[in-house]
């Protein structure tokens, strides 16, 4: 091959390895976006909690964690992060327990435990039934808490149902902006199934709020959360920790946070 021809070939090449990267990324992004989907195994004996189960009004079927509170106390309902699992939140229950505050995890669609297939349509049903649920079985006030992926789920419940108060832990803008951000040399915009839009949300959520987020987090970026937190109605407050990430900022420092902003709630209702 002349290198003449060598060089009209290349971008050619290079034009046919974009191509099926995108079209690679495109088929795999529910897999990247929801690693912690699948049949893992879940323990027989949990590590709190009692199991439930939450039907879905498109028929799944959702399996929780619930640690029931004091009936004059409110509850958390906790939304976790994409590759997370319900087990991983005894720290918190354990924490809010010696408060005499209830706690439901759920599993979303898909998860270990719960039927289905996930998909942001289908995590933001979730939501709503895990609220319904709460709401029918607990009969105190619900405040919500999402983390990470689940702070979109958070949002988005909070500002459908008469939620309390909404804590979100390394919150976003949106999904999109946040694969714009990592993945600067894709179409995101053109590619992206499940965008998440919080910041189409966030505005109907006039409940209180807190937002946490670390200063070092590297999977969602500080600069969006703070962005979220810029758009968020009154009455809102901000806590960045300085030496966290996006892991490490589940420690004491955070429960403690929040159990003093859902003791600050109660404290402030007539």
């Amino acid at each position: 091959m002349s290198a003449t021809r060598y060089l009209l070939i290349l971008p050619l090449m290079a034009v046919a390895a974009y191509v099926a990267l995108v079209g690679l990324i495109y088929l795999s992004q529910r897999a990247l976006l929801y690693p912690g989907a699948g049949a893992t195994p879940v323990p027989e004996h949990p590590s709190w909690g009692e199991t439930v189960h939450i039907k879905t009004p498109d028929g799944e079927m959702l399996q929780g964690l619930y640690s029931q509170g004091d009936s004059d106390k409110p509850c958390v309902l906790l939304f976790f992060g994409n590759g997370d699992r319900l087990d991983n939140y005894a720290f918190l229950a354990q924490a809010l327990t010696t408060r005499r505050i209830g706690l439901l995890a759920i599993s979303y669609r898909g998860y270990p435990g719960s039927t289905g297939s996930p998909s942001e349509q289908g995590l933001l049903t979730d939501g709503i039934a895990a609220f319904d649920w709460l709401s029918a079985h607990g009969g105190s006030e619900i405040i919500v808490l999402g983390r990470s992926l689940g702070t979109g789920v958070a949002v988005n419940t909070a500002a459908k149902r008469p939620a309390a108060g909404v804590i979100l832990v390394s919150p976003y803008l949106s999904v999109l902006s946040v694969a714009q951000t990592h993945y600067p040399f894709l179409p995101v915009e053109v590619l992206l199934k499940d965008p998440f839009r919080s910041d189409l949300n966030i505005g109907k959520v006039g409940q209180p709020k807190l937002f946490l987020h670390g200063r070092l987090d590297d999977s969602i970026p500080l600069s969006s959360g703070q962005a979220l937190y810029r758009m968020a109605p009154e009455p809102k407050r901000m806590l960045i920790y300085d030496g966290a990430g996006h892991n490490d900022i589940l420690n004491d420092r955070m429960v403690g946070d929040v159990i003093r902003f859902v003791e600050a709630l109660q404290g402030n209702r007539p």
